[in-house]
Protein backbone atom coordinates (compact mmCIF):
# COMPACT_ATOMS: atom_id res chain seq x y z
CA UNK A 1 0.00 0.00 0.00
CA UNK A 2 2.52 2.77 0.66
CA UNK A 3 4.44 1.82 -2.99
CA UNK A 4 0.72 2.39 -4.36
CA UNK A 5 0.42 5.76 -2.39
CA UNK A 6 3.78 6.92 -3.44
CA UNK A 7 3.05 5.93 -7.33
CA UNK A 8 0.16 8.20 -6.89
CA UNK A 9 1.65 10.94 -5.20
CA UNK A 10 4.41 10.33 -8.31
CA UNK A 11 1.59 10.52 -11.08
CA UNK A 12 -0.03 13.40 -9.41
CA UNK A 13 3.21 15.18 -9.29
CA UNK A 14 4.37 14.39 -13.25
CA UNK A 15 1.01 15.32 -14.23
CA UNK A 16 0.77 18.49 -12.85
CA UNK A 17 3.18 20.56 -15.48
CA UNK A 18 1.03 18.91 -18.21
CA UNK A 19 -1.96 20.02 -16.42
CA UNK A 20 -0.53 23.84 -15.78
CA UNK A 21 0.35 24.71 -18.97
CA UNK A 22 -2.21 23.35 -20.94
CA UNK A 23 -5.25 24.90 -19.05
CA UNK A 24 -3.35 28.12 -20.26
CA UNK A 25 -3.14 26.51 -23.65
CA UNK A 26 -6.94 25.63 -23.39
CA UNK A 27 -7.85 29.39 -22.87
CA UNK A 28 -5.95 31.24 -25.70
CA UNK A 29 -7.68 27.90 -27.85
CA UNK A 30 -11.38 28.91 -26.59
CA UNK A 31 -10.56 32.49 -27.66
CA UNK A 32 -9.40 31.41 -31.32
CA UNK A 33 -5.84 31.70 -31.03
CA UNK A 34 -3.81 28.39 -31.89
CA UNK A 35 -0.13 28.84 -30.46
CA UNK A 36 2.40 25.84 -31.15
CA UNK A 37 4.91 27.60 -29.10
CA UNK A 38 4.71 25.65 -25.57
CA UNK A 39 7.50 23.71 -25.72
CA UNK A 40 9.83 26.92 -25.82
CA UNK A 41 8.00 29.20 -23.80
CA UNK A 42 7.88 26.84 -21.48
CA UNK A 43 11.77 25.91 -21.59
CA UNK A 44 12.18 30.06 -21.35
CA UNK A 45 10.34 29.90 -17.95
CA UNK A 46 12.14 26.68 -16.57
CA UNK A 47 15.62 28.54 -17.07
CA UNK A 48 14.53 31.87 -15.68
CA UNK A 49 12.65 30.16 -13.09
CA UNK A 50 15.42 28.24 -12.25
CA UNK A 51 18.49 30.89 -12.42
CA UNK A 52 16.23 33.40 -9.83
CA UNK A 53 15.53 30.58 -7.46
CA UNK A 54 19.20 29.62 -7.12
CA UNK A 55 20.19 33.43 -7.06
CA UNK A 56 17.83 34.48 -4.38
CA UNK A 57 17.33 31.13 -2.91
CA UNK A 58 13.84 31.58 -2.94
CA UNK A 59 11.81 29.58 -5.12
CA UNK A 60 8.28 31.88 -4.84
CA UNK A 61 10.16 34.27 -7.35
CA UNK A 62 11.73 31.71 -9.17
CA UNK A 63 8.08 31.09 -10.23
CA UNK A 64 7.12 34.52 -10.25
CA UNK A 65 9.97 34.79 -12.94
CA UNK A 66 9.09 32.25 -14.63
CA UNK A 67 5.55 33.31 -15.48
CA UNK A 68 6.92 36.72 -16.48
CA UNK A 69 9.22 34.69 -18.56
CA UNK A 70 6.07 33.10 -20.07
CA UNK A 71 4.34 36.30 -20.77
CA UNK A 72 6.85 37.56 -22.34
CA UNK A 73 7.35 34.94 -24.83
CA UNK A 74 3.10 34.92 -24.99
CA UNK A 75 3.70 38.75 -25.96
CA UNK A 76 6.16 38.18 -28.68
CA UNK A 77 4.09 35.55 -30.08
CA UNK A 78 0.81 37.96 -29.59
CA UNK A 79 2.88 40.91 -31.40
CA UNK A 80 3.34 38.51 -34.70
CA UNK A 81 -0.01 37.31 -34.79
CA UNK A 82 -2.36 39.42 -33.72
CA UNK A 83 -0.88 43.04 -34.68
CA UNK A 84 0.95 41.66 -37.86
CA UNK A 85 -1.36 38.72 -38.62
CA UNK A 86 1.18 35.84 -39.94
CA UNK A 87 -0.04 32.49 -39.93
CA UNK A 88 -0.23 31.40 -36.10
CA UNK A 89 1.23 27.59 -36.85
CA UNK A 90 4.71 28.85 -38.24
CA UNK A 91 5.09 31.68 -35.74
CA UNK A 92 4.25 29.13 -33.16
CA UNK A 93 6.33 26.49 -34.71
CA UNK A 94 9.18 29.32 -35.01
CA UNK A 95 8.74 30.64 -30.88
CA UNK A 96 9.15 27.16 -30.06
CA UNK A 97 12.64 26.69 -31.88
CA UNK A 98 13.80 29.91 -30.55
CA UNK A 99 12.54 29.63 -27.06
CA UNK A 100 14.66 26.05 -27.25
CA UNK A 101 17.76 27.79 -28.43
CA UNK A 102 17.46 30.80 -25.84
CA UNK A 103 17.20 28.46 -22.90
CA UNK A 104 20.10 26.58 -24.04
CA UNK A 105 22.08 29.85 -24.22
CA UNK A 106 20.91 31.32 -20.83
CA UNK A 107 21.29 28.07 -19.02
CA UNK A 108 24.88 27.87 -19.77
CA UNK A 109 26.29 28.49 -16.53
CA UNK A 110 23.78 26.85 -14.78
CA UNK A 111 24.47 23.42 -16.60
CA UNK A 112 24.32 20.44 -13.52
CA UNK A 113 23.36 22.58 -10.72
CA UNK A 114 20.75 22.45 -8.47
CA UNK A 115 18.12 23.77 -5.89
CA UNK A 116 17.70 22.26 -2.19
CA UNK A 117 14.70 19.71 -1.55
CA UNK A 118 12.03 21.99 0.35
CA UNK A 119 9.78 20.59 2.58
CA UNK A 120 6.25 19.82 1.10
CA UNK A 121 2.64 18.86 1.62
CA UNK A 122 0.01 19.95 4.21
CA UNK A 123 0.34 19.49 7.97
CA UNK A 124 -1.26 16.96 9.72
CA UNK A 125 -3.32 15.67 6.33
CA UNK A 126 -0.08 14.45 5.17
CA UNK A 127 0.50 11.88 8.05
CA UNK A 128 -2.79 10.70 7.43
CA UNK A 129 -1.94 6.48 6.45
CA UNK A 130 -2.08 5.96 2.78
CA UNK A 131 -4.18 9.37 1.37
CA UNK A 132 -1.49 11.75 3.14
CA UNK A 133 1.34 10.22 1.23
CA UNK A 134 -0.95 10.16 -1.85
CA UNK A 135 -2.66 12.89 -1.59
CA UNK A 136 -1.75 15.28 0.66
CA UNK A 137 2.16 15.29 0.79
CA UNK A 138 2.41 18.01 -2.33
CA UNK A 139 4.12 21.08 -3.33
CA UNK A 140 0.97 23.73 -2.74
CA UNK A 141 1.66 24.01 -6.65
CA UNK A 142 -0.36 21.34 -7.17
CA UNK A 143 -3.36 22.54 -5.45
CA UNK A 144 -3.31 25.48 -6.87
CA UNK A 145 -3.54 23.47 -10.13
CA UNK A 146 -6.98 22.18 -9.22
CA UNK A 147 -8.24 25.25 -8.13
CA UNK A 148 -7.29 27.06 -11.45
CA UNK A 149 -9.21 23.99 -13.05
CA UNK A 150 -12.02 24.76 -10.94
CA UNK A 151 -11.99 28.69 -11.42
CA UNK A 152 -11.56 28.16 -15.44
CA UNK A 153 -14.59 25.54 -15.14
CA UNK A 154 -16.66 28.58 -13.11
CA UNK A 155 -15.25 31.27 -15.55
CA UNK A 156 -15.66 29.32 -19.04
CA UNK A 157 -19.51 28.45 -18.36
CA UNK A 158 -20.77 30.56 -15.44
CA UNK A 159 -19.07 34.03 -15.78
CA UNK A 160 -20.25 36.77 -18.75
CA UNK A 161 -16.50 37.11 -19.41
CA UNK A 162 -16.14 33.22 -19.84
CA UNK A 163 -18.76 33.86 -22.89
CA UNK A 164 -17.61 36.69 -24.26
CA UNK A 165 -14.49 34.90 -24.71
CA UNK A 166 -15.92 31.54 -25.80
CA UNK A 167 -17.52 34.07 -28.31
CA UNK A 168 -14.62 35.38 -29.53
CA UNK A 169 -13.28 31.90 -30.36
CA UNK A 170 -16.60 30.83 -32.19
CA UNK A 171 -16.87 33.95 -34.25
CA UNK A 172 -14.72 37.03 -34.14
CA UNK A 173 -16.72 38.88 -36.33
CA UNK A 174 -20.17 38.51 -34.63
CA UNK A 175 -17.98 39.70 -31.26
CA UNK A 176 -16.71 42.67 -33.10
CA UNK A 177 -19.74 44.07 -34.59
CA UNK A 178 -21.25 43.82 -30.69
CA UNK A 179 -18.20 45.78 -29.65
CA UNK A 180 -16.05 43.64 -28.03
CA UNK A 181 -12.41 44.42 -28.57
CA UNK A 182 -11.50 40.67 -30.30
CA UNK A 183 -7.50 41.54 -30.48
CA UNK A 184 -7.56 42.76 -27.02
CA UNK A 185 -9.22 39.98 -25.91
CA UNK A 186 -7.13 37.70 -27.20
CA UNK A 187 -4.06 39.56 -26.09
CA UNK A 188 -5.25 38.83 -22.57
CA UNK A 189 -5.83 34.90 -23.19
CA UNK A 190 -2.58 34.63 -24.47
CA UNK A 191 -0.65 36.43 -21.63
CA UNK A 192 -2.64 34.09 -19.38
CA UNK A 193 -1.58 31.20 -21.60
CA UNK A 194 1.87 32.70 -21.40
CA UNK A 195 1.99 32.82 -17.51
CA UNK A 196 0.65 29.01 -17.13
CA UNK A 197 3.36 27.67 -19.50
CA UNK A 198 5.79 30.03 -17.05
CA UNK A 199 4.50 28.69 -13.98
CA UNK A 200 4.35 24.68 -15.21
CA UNK A 201 8.43 25.36 -16.92
CA UNK A 202 9.33 26.98 -13.14
CA UNK A 203 7.42 24.23 -11.58
CA UNK A 204 9.87 21.30 -13.93
CA UNK A 205 12.86 23.00 -12.95
CA UNK A 206 12.54 23.88 -9.27
CA UNK A 207 10.42 21.19 -7.97
CA UNK A 208 10.36 18.46 -10.23
CA UNK A 209 13.70 17.83 -10.93
CA UNK A 210 15.36 20.90 -9.19
CA UNK A 211 17.82 21.76 -11.51
CA UNK A 212 18.88 22.39 -14.81
CA UNK A 213 20.28 20.44 -17.73
CA UNK A 214 19.52 21.26 -21.37
CA UNK A 215 16.35 20.31 -22.74
CA UNK A 216 14.30 19.79 -19.49
CA UNK A 217 10.89 20.20 -20.48
CA UNK A 218 11.09 17.26 -22.81
CA UNK A 219 8.27 17.25 -24.67
CA UNK A 220 5.84 18.51 -22.48
CA UNK A 221 5.19 20.90 -23.96
CA UNK A 222 3.60 19.14 -27.03
CA UNK A 223 1.72 17.17 -24.88
CA UNK A 224 0.11 19.73 -23.00
CA UNK A 225 -0.95 20.61 -26.45
CA UNK A 226 -2.31 17.26 -27.53
CA UNK A 227 -3.97 17.52 -24.14
CA UNK A 228 -6.10 20.26 -25.49
CA UNK A 229 -7.26 18.03 -27.85
CA UNK A 230 -7.66 15.04 -25.91
CA UNK A 231 -9.76 16.80 -23.17
CA UNK A 232 -12.62 18.57 -26.45
CA UNK A 233 -11.49 22.25 -24.83
CA UNK A 234 -12.69 21.26 -21.41
CA UNK A 235 -11.09 21.67 -18.24
CA UNK A 236 -12.39 19.07 -16.32
CA UNK A 237 -11.24 16.67 -19.19
CA UNK A 238 -7.82 18.63 -19.35
CA UNK A 239 -7.58 17.37 -15.84
CA UNK A 240 -8.02 13.53 -16.20
CA UNK A 241 -5.77 13.92 -19.04
CA UNK A 242 -2.92 15.13 -17.29
CA UNK A 243 -3.33 12.52 -14.58
CA UNK A 244 -3.09 9.82 -17.38
CA UNK A 245 -0.15 11.54 -19.11
CA UNK A 246 1.39 11.82 -15.75
CA UNK A 247 0.52 8.08 -14.56
CA UNK A 248 2.70 6.97 -17.87
CA UNK A 249 5.54 9.09 -17.78
CA UNK A 250 6.06 7.91 -14.02
CA UNK A 251 5.23 4.01 -15.16
CA UNK A 252 8.40 3.82 -16.77
CA UNK A 253 10.65 4.71 -13.65
CA UNK A 254 8.27 1.82 -11.68
CA UNK A 255 8.75 -0.89 -14.04
CA UNK A 256 12.41 -0.29 -14.12
CA UNK A 257 12.27 0.01 -9.87
CA UNK A 258 10.59 -3.81 -9.62
CA UNK A 259 12.82 -4.93 -12.24
CA UNK A 260 10.43 -5.43 -15.34
CA UNK A 261 12.70 -6.43 -18.20
CA UNK A 262 11.91 -3.93 -20.58
CA UNK A 263 14.61 -1.89 -22.46
CA UNK A 264 14.72 1.72 -21.16
CA UNK A 265 14.62 3.04 -24.30
CA UNK A 266 10.75 1.79 -24.76
CA UNK A 267 9.91 2.75 -21.24
CA UNK A 268 10.80 6.78 -22.45
CA UNK A 269 8.90 6.56 -25.25
CA UNK A 270 5.83 5.38 -23.00
CA UNK A 271 4.19 8.73 -22.78
CA UNK A 272 4.96 10.11 -26.33
CA UNK A 273 3.75 6.62 -27.59
CA UNK A 274 0.26 7.42 -25.18
CA UNK A 275 0.07 10.77 -26.66
CA UNK A 276 0.19 9.53 -30.59
CA UNK A 277 -2.36 6.55 -29.54
CA UNK A 278 -5.24 9.16 -27.94
CA UNK A 279 -5.14 11.81 -30.60
CA UNK A 280 -5.31 8.97 -33.30
CA UNK A 281 -7.99 7.29 -31.13
CA UNK A 282 -9.98 10.90 -30.64
CA UNK A 283 -9.10 11.72 -34.85
CA UNK A 284 -10.90 8.59 -35.73
CA UNK A 285 -14.07 10.62 -35.74
CA UNK A 286 -13.72 14.22 -37.25
CA UNK A 287 -17.36 15.39 -36.59
CA UNK A 288 -16.94 15.32 -33.11
CA UNK A 289 -13.58 17.28 -32.66
CA UNK A 290 -15.13 19.51 -35.33
CA UNK A 291 -17.88 19.99 -33.02
CA UNK A 292 -16.01 20.86 -30.06
CA UNK A 293 -13.27 23.10 -31.38
CA UNK A 294 -13.70 26.77 -31.37
CA UNK A 295 -14.81 27.30 -34.91
CA UNK A 296 -12.03 30.53 -35.69
CA UNK A 297 -9.22 28.57 -34.05
CA UNK A 298 -5.91 29.71 -35.83
CA UNK A 299 -7.72 31.77 -38.19
CA UNK A 300 -6.58 35.35 -38.36
CA UNK A 301 -8.57 38.30 -37.56
CA UNK A 302 -8.83 41.75 -38.80
CA UNK A 303 -10.91 44.44 -37.52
Amino acid sequence: MENFASLIAASINSGTPLLIAALGLLINERAGVLNLGAEGMMLVAAIVGFAVAHQTHNPWLGFAAGAVAGMLMATLFAWLALSLATNQVATGLALSIFGTGLSAFIGQSFVGQSLPAGSHGIPVLNQLPFVGKALFDQHLAVYFSLLLCAGLIWFLYRSRAGLVLRAVGESPESAHALGYPVLRIRFLALLFSGACCGIAGAYLSIIYTPMWVEGLVAGRGWIALALTTFATWRPARVLLGALLFGSVTILQFHFQAIGIAIPSQILSMLPYVATIVVLVLISRNPDWIRLNMPASLGKPFRP
